[in-house]
């Protein structure tokens, strides 16, 4: 017992510090082993078909300590469970996209980690975050369907069909701006959505929202998705974003 206290102990520390030295802002949990159904769950959700997966075909996870970030992006740390008696950290992918999502995404496989975890956190950064962040931004724009993903200084607002308004913000800051304004944020897809119920209230909030996306350095743009028209009634009644913070609508061909 003493043995797995230490091990436990060790694991929960190393992911803490971890945590505070990786780029952006991360926390760290630790889940123990009667903590089974939480395991179970995150094992399947494993994004590796290397090391980690390769220690997980012969021991199922029995601890681990997971690292989040705000926007939603996972990582775990495990046990080796080899000669070296080392860690492993993989990354985690997301709960509740469509399995046609992943398709032709390469796994963004986990790395052994250095007994440091001041070195670990170097690895982490130049090598497994890379990777992760780019599969991440992939399957995620393949959820989307018709909903182009924004850019850090490019909000981009799509027409639906129902005469809403979508958008994938890149980051935190513009979509604290849209919930503001009475987008609603799908916690699977990261989409926010505006409905056209009331015209003239989804006007006023669009009309609000360049100038406040503008002081944060955040252009904007409006666009139909392929295919698709404004439905009319809203087209008539929604006056353009101010020309400050609006850039050229991209339309799909």
């Amino acid at each position: 017992m003493h043995d797995h206290d230490d091990t436990s102990e060790r694991l929960a520390s190393y992911a803490d510090v971890l945590a505070g030295e990786l780029p952006d802002t991360w926390t760290s949990s630790h889940l123990p082993p009667d903590a089974k159904d939480d395991l179970a769950e995150l094992s399947a959700r494993i994004w590796d078909l290397d090391l980690a997966a390769a220690s997980l075909a012969e021991h199922p996870l029995q601890q681990a300590a997971v690292l989040s970030r705000p926007d939603g992006a996972q990582l775990v740390v495990l046990d080796r469970h080899d000669e070296r008696d080392g860690l492993l950290i993989a990354a985690v992918a997301p709960r509740a996209l469509p399995g046609e999502a992943y398709r032709a995404v390469p796994e963004p496989n986990g790395i052994a980690l250095a007994d440091d975890p001041f070195l670990g956190a170097e690895q982490v950064a130049g090598d497994l975050l890379a990777r992760y962040d780019g599969a991440l931004a992939q399957v995620r724009h393949n959820a989307l369907g018709g909903v182009q993903p924004s850019q850090p200084d490019r909000l981009v607002l799509t027409w639906q069909p129902d005469g809403s308004v979508a958008t994938a913000p890149a980051d935190e800051r513009a979509g604290a701006v849209l919930t503001a304004h009475g987008f609603l944020r799908d916690p699977q897809s990261g989409i926010y959505h505006l409905d056209g119920d009331d015209t003239q209230a989804q006007a006023r909030a669009l009309r609000a929202l360049g100038p406040q996306l503008d002081a944060l350095g955040i252009g904007t743009a409006l666009q139909h998705p392929a295919g698709r028209t404004t439905p009319a009634a809203t087209a008539a009644s929604t006056p353009p974003i101010p020309s400050s913070s609006r850039t050229s609508a991209t339309r799909s061909r």
